[in-house]
């Protein structure tokens, strides 16, 4: 399976929910909260990002709670 990342900050109730997502799925993701890494950060502003939550899949980067996109990028893996 392709790497599945999940940055996150804490305390982010979206964040929890897209984890929430993945785990009800079975989907093994790693977590990269900006807030306790700075190069985790500086990651989300390189890909032109400002908010969290990004989830990247492959090719997809998916910010926020999509239910579509996730499908469609999980039946990519």
């Amino acid at each position: 399976m392709e790497n599945v990342i999940v940055y996150t900050s804490t305390n982010c109730p979206h964040c929890r929910q897209v984890k929430s997502f993945l785990n009800d799925k079975g989907v093994a993701y790693e977590e990269r909260n900006i807030e306790q890494n700075d190069d985790y950060a500086q990651q989300v502003w390189d890909m032109g990002m400002r908010a969290v939550p990004i989830t990247v899949i492959g090719e997809f980067k998916i910010v926020g709670m999509n239910k579509t996109k996730f499908d469609k990028a999980l039946a990519t893996i």
